[in-house]
C-alpha cells in the first residue's frame, strides 16, 4: 500500500482528499502546517506528498526545497497544489524538484492520474538507484582454476530460473557469486534484493521477509514491503540461510512453493515471481540430521549447488584482488596510483586468510588509511598477523626466510613491536615511549624512519 502525505491548511481539502484516496487504497496521513509535515517526514517514509503552496508557517516552495534535501535513501515525490496558480510558480516548483503542479479546485480525475504517475516515477527512481548500487559491487575476480570453473558454471546456470544454493566459508565471496548470477540472468533488469538471515532477530525476520501492513507491527507507523515483494520479478538473495529458525523456514518453504505470501496484518495474499539464491557457511545436511534445518526446504533450495573456494585454496588470485581493492580504495581516498610491491604480495600469499576475501579487502583498506603518504605498499607496511601466520605456514624456516636482509627483518619487527605498544596505550605516544624505554622524541624519529603514522 502506497503512503501519501497531504499538507494543506484547509480542513475541508484535507478531509476530502483523505476520504477519496483511502477509497483508492492509499494509506493517508495529513498535516496542516509545514512544520508538522517535516516532522512526519523525518519519522516515517512516504511515497508522495501533496503540498499546498500557501501554508500558515512557511512557504510551500521553501518546504519543497527542504524535502528534496532530506538525508534519506529515497525522498518522496512532491506534487504542489495551489489555489493561486501561476505559470511562474509552476516553473519554479518544477525547477525545485516538484513532480507536478495542480490548481485548485482540484479535478478528482487529474489528481488521481498525477498521483498514480508520481508513484510509478518514485518506484522507477528507487529501482534505478538499486541497479546502480548493484553495478558498483564488483565482479567475481580470479584466474585460478577454481574461479575459472566457477565463472563457467555461473554462465551456464544464470539464464535458468533454477534455485541456487551457494556453499562457502564466511568472507569467501558468496554474495558476489549471487550478484554475478543475477547480472547474467534473464532477470538482470529487475531488482536484486539481499537479506542476511543471521543479522535479523527472530522477532523481526518475518516482517523483513514478507512485510507488514499499517498498524500490524508495534512501532510500525507505515506499511513495509518485505524482501520477497521488493524482489518481485527479480532475484532474492538469502545469505546465511542456515541460521534461519524452523518457524521461519516453514513460511519460506510455503512462499517458495506457492509464489505468494501473506504480509503481517494483511487480509489478502501477495503474488510474486521471485528467483531465490541462498547461501550458507554451514553443512546443511549435518544441520538436517541435528534437527536444525528442514529437509524439504533444503531440497527446494539445493536445485543448483555452487561452491565458492576459500582464498587459501586460490592464493594465485591474491595479486589480482589486491590490484582491484587498491583501485577501489585509491579512488575513494583520492590516491589512484598506489601499488603493492612483489615482496609484500609474497607475504600475503603465505598468510592463511581465515577471513577469506573480505579479510584481504579490509587489510588493503587498513594499510591505505594507516599510510596516507605511501604510494608503494611494502612488506613492512603489512600488519604483524601476516608475518606470524606466514611463519606458522612455512614450518621449518619460519619468518626468517621472508626477508632478503637482516636490516629488512629488524625493521619489520621493530615496526610491528612499536605498533603493538601504541595499540596497548590507545595511540598515546608518550606512554608508548615510556613502555619501550625510549625518549618521546627518539620514538617519533624511529616511527618516521619506519613509516609509522602517528594515527596508527
Amino acid at each position: 500500500m502506497n503512503h501519501v502525505l497531504i499538507v494543506d491548511d484547509e480542513v475541508e481539502i484535507r478531509e476530502s482528499l483523505e476520504s477519496i484516496l483511502r477509497e483508492e487504497d492509499y494509506l493517508v496521513t495529513t498535516a496542516a502546517t509545514a512544520g508538522e509535515a517535516l516532522e512526519l517526514l523525518r519519522d516515517a517514509a512516504y511515497d508522495v506528498v501533496l503540498l499546498d503552496i500557501w501554508l500558515p508557517d512557511r512557504d510551500g516552495l521553501d518546504t519543497l526545497t527542504e524535502i528534496r534535501e532530506m538525508e534519506r535513501a529515497n525522498v518522496p515525490e512532491v506534487i504542489i497544489i495551489s489555489g493561486h496558480g501561476t505559470i511562474e510558480a509552476a516553473v519554479r516548483a518544477t525547477k525545485l524538484g516538484a513532480y507536478d503542479f495542480l490548481e485548485k479546485p482540484l479535478s478528482l480525475e487529474r489528481t488521481l492520474i498525477v498521483l498514480k504517475n508520481a508513484m510509478k516515477a518514485r518506484q522507477m527512481r528507487e529501482d534505478n538507484q538499486e541497479f546502480s548500487r548493484q553495478l558498483s559491487k564488483g565482479t567475481v575476480t580470479g584466474n585460478s582454476v577454481p574461479m575459472k570453473a566457477l565463472r563457467q558454471q555461473i554462465k551456464l546456470m544464470a539464464p535458468t530460473n533454477g534455485r541456487v544454493l551457494i556453499y562457502g566459508e564466511s568472507g569467501a565471496g558468496k554474495e558476489l557469486v549471487g550478484r554475478a548470477m543475477h547480472a547474467e540472468s534473464l532477470r538482470k533488469d529487475r531488482p536484486f534484493v539481499e537479506l542476511n538471515c543471521a543479522a535479523i532477530p527472530e522477532d523481526y525476520i518475518e516482517s523483513e521477509l514478507f512485510g507488514y501492513r499499517h498498524g500490524a507491527v508495534p512501532g510500525g507507523l507505515t506499511e513495509k514491503r518485505g524482501t520477497f515483494e521488493r524482489a518481485d520479478g527479480g532475484t532474492l538473495f538469502l545469505d546465511e540461510v542456515g541460521d534461519m529458525s524452523l518457524k521461519t523456514q516453514a513460511k519460506v518453504l510455503r512462499a517458495l512453493d506457492e509464489q505468494r505470501f501473506l504480509p503481517v496484518g494483511a487480509s489478502h495474499p501477495v503474488h510474486v515471481d521471485v528467483r531465490v539464491i541462498a547461501a550458507t557457511n554451514k553443512d546443511l545436511e549435518e544441520e538436517i540430521s541435528r534437527g536444525n534445518f528442514r529437509e524439504d526446504l533444503f531440497y527446494r533450495l539445493n536445485v543448483i549447488p555452487f561452491f565458492v573456494p576459500p582464498l587459501r585454496d586460490r592464493k594465485e588470485d591474491i595479486p589480482l584482488l589486491v590490484k582491484e581493492f587498491l583501485q577501489q580504495f585509491g579512488a575513494e581516498y583520492g590516491r589512484p596510483h598506489v601499488e603493492m610491491t612483489d615482496d609484500a604480495l609474497v607475504a600475503l600469499k603465505q598468510y592463511h586468510w581465515p577471513g577469506n576475501v573480505r579479510e584481504l579487502r579490509n587489510l588493503v583498506e587498513r594499510v591505505l588509511i594507516l599510510n596516507p603518504k605511501t604510494q608503494r605498499i611494502e612488506r613492512k607496511h603489512l600488519p604483524m598477523l601476516v608475518y606470524r601466520d606466514a611463519a606458522r605456514d612455512s614450518g621449518k624456516a619460519g619468518r626468517a626466510e621472508e626477508f632478503t636482509s637482516l636490516l629488512q627483518a629488524r625493521e619489520a619487527y621493530e615496526r610491528d613491536y612499536i605498533l603493538k605498544k601504541l595499540d596497548e596505550v590507545h595511540g598515546n605516544v608518550s606512554r608508548a615511549a615510556e613502555g619501550l624505554g625510549l625518549e618521546r622524541s627518539h620514538l617519533y624519529r624511529k616511527m618516521k624512519a619506519l613509516g609509522v603514522s602517528v594515527r596508527e
